[in-house]
Protein backbone atom coordinates (compact mmCIF):
# COMPACT_ATOMS: atom_id res chain seq x y z
CA UNK A 1 0.00 0.00 0.00
CA UNK A 2 0.91 3.65 -0.91
CA UNK A 3 1.06 5.66 1.59
CA UNK A 4 1.69 9.78 0.83
CA UNK A 5 0.98 12.71 3.07
CA UNK A 6 -0.43 10.36 5.47
CA UNK A 7 -3.22 8.94 3.55
CA UNK A 8 -3.27 5.24 2.22
CA UNK A 9 -3.94 4.75 -1.74
CA UNK A 10 -4.61 1.72 -3.02
CA UNK A 11 -3.13 1.83 -6.25
CA UNK A 12 0.62 3.03 -8.05
CA UNK A 13 -1.24 4.30 -10.89
CA UNK A 14 -1.96 8.87 -10.69
CA UNK A 15 -4.19 9.48 -13.89
CA UNK A 16 -4.28 12.87 -15.95
CA UNK A 17 -7.57 13.60 -17.22
CA UNK A 18 -6.65 15.93 -20.14
CA UNK A 19 -6.98 15.15 -24.16
CA UNK A 20 -9.76 12.15 -24.17
CA UNK A 21 -11.83 12.10 -27.14
CA UNK A 22 -14.89 11.79 -24.65
CA UNK A 23 -16.31 12.23 -20.93
CA UNK A 24 -17.45 8.40 -20.87
CA UNK A 25 -13.64 7.76 -22.35
CA UNK A 26 -11.94 9.37 -19.83
CA UNK A 27 -14.88 7.76 -17.06
CA UNK A 28 -13.89 4.16 -18.59
CA UNK A 29 -10.30 4.68 -18.72
CA UNK A 30 -10.21 5.75 -14.78
CA UNK A 31 -11.89 2.64 -13.69
CA UNK A 32 -9.80 0.25 -15.68
CA UNK A 33 -6.93 1.85 -14.40
CA UNK A 34 -7.73 1.53 -10.70
CA UNK A 35 -6.63 5.29 -10.00
CA UNK A 36 -7.15 6.42 -6.75
CA UNK A 37 -5.85 9.67 -7.95
CA UNK A 38 -6.11 11.83 -10.77
CA UNK A 39 -4.74 15.33 -11.52
CA UNK A 40 -7.09 18.55 -12.90
CA UNK A 41 -6.04 21.55 -14.08
CA UNK A 42 -7.18 24.67 -12.05
CA UNK A 43 -6.69 26.37 -15.63
CA UNK A 44 -9.10 24.20 -17.38
CA UNK A 45 -11.82 24.20 -15.11
CA UNK A 46 -12.14 27.73 -14.40
CA UNK A 47 -12.33 28.45 -18.41
CA UNK A 48 -15.76 27.40 -18.29
CA UNK A 49 -17.55 27.77 -15.94
CA UNK A 50 -20.53 24.93 -16.44
CA UNK A 51 -18.33 22.58 -18.49
CA UNK A 52 -16.24 22.43 -15.03
CA UNK A 53 -19.40 21.60 -13.60
CA UNK A 54 -19.90 19.04 -15.11
CA UNK A 55 -16.45 17.70 -15.08
CA UNK A 56 -16.32 17.96 -11.09
CA UNK A 57 -19.61 15.98 -11.12
CA UNK A 58 -17.88 13.11 -13.35
CA UNK A 59 -14.88 12.89 -10.66
CA UNK A 60 -17.22 13.11 -8.14
CA UNK A 61 -19.25 10.09 -9.21
CA UNK A 62 -15.78 7.93 -9.89
CA UNK A 63 -15.04 8.12 -6.14
CA UNK A 64 -11.21 9.62 -6.60
CA UNK A 65 -9.33 11.08 -4.95
CA UNK A 66 -8.01 14.67 -6.88
CA UNK A 67 -5.26 15.92 -7.09
CA UNK A 68 -5.36 19.82 -8.85
CA UNK A 69 -1.77 21.07 -10.49
CA UNK A 70 -0.51 24.46 -11.86
CA UNK A 71 0.04 23.36 -15.07
CA UNK A 72 1.05 26.41 -17.21
CA UNK A 73 2.46 28.53 -14.46
CA UNK A 74 5.95 30.07 -15.49
CA UNK A 75 6.43 32.05 -12.02
CA UNK A 76 6.11 31.58 -8.57
CA UNK A 77 3.37 34.22 -7.71
CA UNK A 78 1.07 32.57 -10.71
CA UNK A 79 1.66 29.02 -9.06
CA UNK A 80 1.21 29.99 -5.61
CA UNK A 81 -1.83 32.08 -6.42
CA UNK A 82 -3.22 29.23 -9.20
CA UNK A 83 -2.57 26.60 -5.24
CA UNK A 84 -4.56 28.37 -3.60
CA UNK A 85 -7.32 28.61 -6.36
CA UNK A 86 -7.65 24.78 -6.67
CA UNK A 87 -8.39 24.56 -3.01
CA UNK A 88 -11.33 26.63 -3.23
CA UNK A 89 -12.54 24.90 -5.78
CA UNK A 90 -11.68 21.67 -5.40
CA UNK A 91 -11.46 21.37 -1.20
CA UNK A 92 -8.57 20.01 -0.80
CA UNK A 93 -4.57 21.00 0.19
CA UNK A 94 -3.20 18.39 -2.13
CA UNK A 95 -1.41 20.20 -5.09
CA UNK A 96 0.56 19.28 -7.66
CA UNK A 97 3.15 21.97 -8.15
CA UNK A 98 4.31 23.01 -11.40
CA UNK A 99 6.26 25.75 -12.10
CA UNK A 100 7.38 25.70 -15.70
CA UNK A 101 10.80 27.26 -17.37
CA UNK A 102 10.43 26.95 -21.14
CA UNK A 103 7.50 26.83 -23.32
CA UNK A 104 9.19 24.05 -25.55
CA UNK A 105 10.18 21.45 -23.04
CA UNK A 106 8.00 22.53 -20.32
CA UNK A 107 11.02 21.37 -18.03
CA UNK A 108 10.44 22.55 -14.64
CA UNK A 109 12.30 25.78 -13.42
CA UNK A 110 13.60 24.52 -10.41
CA UNK A 111 14.73 27.52 -8.71
CA UNK A 112 11.03 28.81 -8.88
CA UNK A 113 9.69 25.61 -8.33
CA UNK A 114 11.64 25.53 -4.39
CA UNK A 115 10.41 28.85 -3.84
CA UNK A 116 6.84 28.05 -4.56
CA UNK A 117 7.12 25.13 -2.60
CA UNK A 118 8.13 26.49 0.85
CA UNK A 119 5.47 29.15 0.37
CA UNK A 120 2.65 26.41 -0.19
CA UNK A 121 4.38 24.42 2.50
CA UNK A 122 4.09 27.22 4.95
CA UNK A 123 0.57 28.03 4.27
CA UNK A 124 -0.37 24.17 4.99
CA UNK A 125 -0.27 22.51 1.55
CA UNK A 126 1.05 19.05 1.01
CA UNK A 127 3.16 19.73 -2.35
CA UNK A 128 3.51 16.97 -5.49
CA UNK A 129 6.44 18.74 -6.64
CA UNK A 130 7.21 17.92 -10.62
CA UNK A 131 11.03 18.32 -10.61
CA UNK A 132 13.67 17.02 -12.24
CA UNK A 133 15.50 13.85 -11.17
CA UNK A 134 18.46 16.09 -9.84
CA UNK A 135 19.63 15.12 -6.30
CA UNK A 136 20.55 18.91 -5.40
CA UNK A 137 17.24 20.16 -6.25
CA UNK A 138 15.37 17.26 -4.39
CA UNK A 139 17.15 18.05 -1.19
CA UNK A 140 16.16 21.72 -1.38
CA UNK A 141 12.39 20.65 -1.99
CA UNK A 142 12.30 18.37 0.71
CA UNK A 143 13.84 21.02 3.43
CA UNK A 144 11.02 23.01 1.72
CA UNK A 145 8.73 20.91 3.09
CA UNK A 146 7.96 18.49 0.60
CA UNK A 147 7.35 15.13 1.69
CA UNK A 148 7.25 13.13 -1.86
CA UNK A 149 9.03 13.99 -5.32
CA UNK A 150 7.65 13.94 -8.34
CA UNK A 151 10.95 13.86 -11.21
CA UNK A 152 10.22 13.54 -14.35
CA UNK A 153 11.03 10.68 -17.10
CA UNK A 154 11.21 12.57 -20.50
CA UNK A 155 9.65 15.99 -21.24
CA UNK A 156 5.62 16.00 -20.68
CA UNK A 157 4.10 14.49 -23.37
CA UNK A 158 7.12 13.11 -25.04
CA UNK A 159 6.18 9.28 -24.50
CA UNK A 160 10.07 9.09 -24.95
CA UNK A 161 10.11 6.80 -21.17
CA UNK A 162 13.42 7.19 -18.63
CA UNK A 163 15.71 9.50 -20.23
CA UNK A 164 18.45 9.20 -17.52
CA UNK A 165 17.64 5.74 -15.35
CA UNK A 166 20.98 6.21 -14.09
CA UNK A 167 20.04 9.71 -12.54
CA UNK A 168 16.51 8.54 -11.01
CA UNK A 169 18.21 5.21 -9.77
CA UNK A 170 20.62 7.81 -7.84
CA UNK A 171 17.65 9.83 -6.65
CA UNK A 172 16.01 6.54 -5.22
CA UNK A 173 19.19 5.68 -3.66
CA UNK A 174 19.44 9.37 -2.27
CA UNK A 175 16.19 8.98 -0.87
CA UNK A 176 15.45 5.15 -0.09
CA UNK A 177 12.17 6.69 2.43
CA UNK A 178 10.30 9.52 0.44
CA UNK A 179 7.96 8.74 -1.90
CA UNK A 180 8.87 8.92 -5.31
CA UNK A 181 6.71 9.31 -8.65
CA UNK A 182 7.68 9.41 -12.03
CA UNK A 183 6.13 11.94 -13.17
CA UNK A 184 5.88 12.71 -17.22
CA UNK A 185 7.13 11.42 -20.61
CA UNK A 186 6.61 7.69 -20.25
CA UNK A 187 4.33 6.35 -23.52
CA UNK A 188 4.39 2.52 -22.83
CA UNK A 189 3.40 0.38 -19.86
CA UNK A 190 6.98 -1.46 -20.39
CA UNK A 191 8.52 2.14 -19.57
CA UNK A 192 6.19 2.18 -16.53
CA UNK A 193 7.41 -0.93 -15.63
CA UNK A 194 10.79 -0.03 -16.12
CA UNK A 195 10.41 2.94 -13.72
CA UNK A 196 9.11 0.43 -11.13
CA UNK A 197 11.58 -1.72 -11.19
CA UNK A 198 13.79 0.94 -10.70
CA UNK A 199 11.72 0.98 -7.09
CA UNK A 200 9.87 3.92 -7.73
CA UNK A 201 6.46 4.57 -5.67
CA UNK A 202 4.01 5.01 -8.48
CA UNK A 203 4.06 6.77 -11.71
CA UNK A 204 1.86 9.64 -12.85
CA UNK A 205 0.40 9.87 -16.57
CA UNK A 206 -1.45 11.53 -19.34
CA UNK A 207 -0.96 11.29 -22.78
CA UNK A 208 -0.01 7.73 -22.94
CA UNK A 209 -3.84 6.82 -22.19
CA UNK A 210 -5.76 9.49 -23.53
CA UNK A 211 -3.85 10.15 -26.81
CA UNK A 212 -4.09 5.71 -27.68
CA UNK A 213 -5.95 4.36 -29.98
CA UNK A 214 -7.96 2.42 -27.40
CA UNK A 215 -7.38 4.73 -24.18
CA UNK A 216 -9.87 2.09 -21.51
CA UNK A 217 -7.62 -0.63 -22.65
CA UNK A 218 -3.91 0.96 -22.94
CA UNK A 219 -5.50 2.21 -19.38
CA UNK A 220 -5.55 -1.03 -17.83
CA UNK A 221 -2.04 -2.07 -19.74
CA UNK A 222 -0.32 0.51 -17.68
CA UNK A 223 -1.97 -0.62 -14.25
CA UNK A 224 -1.00 -4.28 -15.12
CA UNK A 225 2.90 -3.02 -15.85
CA UNK A 226 3.22 -1.12 -12.75
CA UNK A 227 1.87 -3.67 -10.74
CA UNK A 228 4.38 -6.23 -12.52
CA UNK A 229 7.37 -3.70 -12.24
CA UNK A 230 6.57 -3.55 -8.56
CA UNK A 231 6.78 -7.03 -8.15
CA UNK A 232 9.74 -7.29 -9.90
CA UNK A 233 11.51 -4.74 -7.38
CA UNK A 234 10.12 -6.46 -4.55
CA UNK A 235 11.18 -9.72 -5.83
CA UNK A 236 15.00 -8.41 -5.62
CA UNK A 237 16.09 -9.41 -9.21
CA UNK A 238 19.50 -10.87 -10.01
CA UNK A 239 22.32 -8.48 -10.83
CA UNK A 240 23.23 -8.11 -14.51
CA UNK A 241 26.25 -10.13 -15.47
CA UNK A 242 29.43 -9.58 -18.24
CA UNK A 243 30.07 -13.60 -19.12
CA UNK A 244 27.67 -16.11 -19.42
CA UNK A 245 26.65 -18.35 -16.56
CA UNK A 246 25.22 -21.68 -17.31
CA UNK A 247 21.26 -22.41 -15.92
CA UNK A 248 22.10 -26.08 -16.54
CA UNK A 249 25.65 -27.33 -14.85
CA UNK A 250 28.40 -28.61 -16.61
CA UNK A 251 29.90 -31.07 -14.20
CA UNK A 252 28.33 -34.52 -15.07
CA UNK A 253 27.51 -33.94 -18.37
CA UNK A 254 28.15 -36.61 -21.14
CA UNK A 255 31.11 -36.96 -23.06
CA UNK A 256 31.51 -38.68 -26.37
CA UNK A 257 34.56 -39.70 -28.27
Amino acid sequence: MLTVYGTELSSRLFLGTAQYPSPTILADSVRASGAAVVTVSVRREMGGHLAGQAFWRLIRELGVRVLPNTAGCFSVKEAVTTAKMARELFSTDWIKLEVVADEDTLAPDVFGLVDAAATLAADGFKVFPYTTEDVGVAERLVEAGCEVLMPWGAPIGTGRGLANPAGLKTLRARFPDLPLVVDAGIGLPSQAAQAMELGFDAILLNTAVAKAGDPVRMAEAFARAIEAGRLGYLADPMEPRDMAAPSTPMLGRAVFE
